[in-house]
């Protein structure tokens, strides 16, 4: 028989939520258990009193009070099953959750229940939103970016397109992570700096808006009603749609001329052949012809030159260590 009376029975020792949010998702958008927790807590505190997150509770009638609690002023506010919910700042309230930690381990304290609640996620590509919040404060603060312009950038685009293709053939992964993020640099760089002319201002939004309506008018096999079950079928409704768009006079027209030798070799045969065209190459005097028919005769047989011809100067490099007597 149970002889204990319910007045000696041990107080219920609570429960804790931690209520963390993202700064890149609009605040007041929160989930509807953190919208819940929120409504039935016994206290909400919040130790940033300028948390964006504030107004928006508030309006929707909790209250919030300005607090940075202890470890254990709070597992205290919790005696009796009380709920508190601690609304986290954007550092995640480290202080706190190792304040809990440790009493949870000293083992002398009977802890309330703790609860870790994401209120809202990041979506795919947020931290993009970040990154271009940075390239804002650098192009307003910073004495070298807030001078660039297109044309005295242009030169880093193409350095860091060539250490993007050199982390790929090397099959670096943290090197091609890192040239990700340096040619990533440069669109929204570029961006940036397109939004203070005078005359065609510009923004990444911009930008972005411009390649998703592009991808989704060229792929009308995965957005529209077309049907392509190959990768030809699919480079042949992207080559119909891209001519119709352009409206060239020519399968030449849109090759940078300025790219290097051998890829603009391929790129015409590559044109000349999905076009069908039947055009005899130029003959004459000189290794630039007989480059010419080998670009040509490589892209023929799916090898890109450039990259044939980057493979081979490596072992040709590695050879001219060894006879050095360099390590590789």
């Amino acid at each position: 028989m149970n002889t204990t009376s319910p007045a000696s029975a041990p107080a219920a020792p609570g429960r804790i939520v931690l209520l963390t949010t993202s700064h890149r998702v609009a605040p007041g958008l929160l989930s509807w258990p953190a919208w819940q927790a929120l409504h039935d807590a016994d206290r909400v505190l919040c130790a940033d009193g300028a948390h964006p997150q504030l107004p928006y509770l508030r309006e929707a009638g909790i209250q919030v009070d300005e607090a940075s609690p202890t470890a254990e002023e709070l597992v205290e506010a919790c005696a009796g099953g009380h709920t508190v919910v601690v609304v986290a700042t954007g550092e995640g309230e480290p202080r706190l959750t190792d304040g809990l930690a440790r009493l949870a381990g000293s083992g002398r304290v009977s802890m309330p229940d703790l609860e870790l609640l994401p209120a809202s996620y990041d979506l795919p590509g947020a931290r993009l939103l970040d990154l271009v919040q940075v390239m804002d404060r650098i192009r307003a603060e910073c004495p070298w970016s807030s001078q660039q312009t297109h044309k005295g950038l242009a030169k880093y685009g193409i350095e860091e397109a060539y250490e993007l293709v050199e982390a790929i053939e090397e099959g670096d992964r943290d090197e091609l992570r890192e040239e990700l993020g340096d040619v990533l640099l440069q669109v929204v760089f570029h961006a940036r700096i397109a939004e203070e002319d005078p005359d065609a201002p510009f923004s990444i939004d911009d930008v972005a808006g411009g390649i998703v309506t592009k991808l989704i008018h060229r792929h009308p096999h995965v957005f529209g009603d077309e049907t392509a079950t190959t990768p030809e079928e699919v480079k042949e409704h992207w080559l119909r749609t891209k001519a119709i768009e352009k409206q060239r006079e020519s399968v030449t027209d849109g090759i940078p001329l300025g790219q290097p030798g051998l890829a603009l070799a391929a790129k015409l045969a590559s044109r000349v052949r999905t076009a069908g065209l039947d055009v005899v190459l130029p003959t004459g005097e000189g290794i630039g012809y007989e480059l010419l028919a080998l670009a040509a005769h490589a892209e023929s047989e799916g090898v890109d030159p450039e990259a044939a011809l980057r493979s081979a100067a490596r072992v040709y490099r590695d050879a001219v260590r060894a006879a050095e007597g360099v390590g590789a």
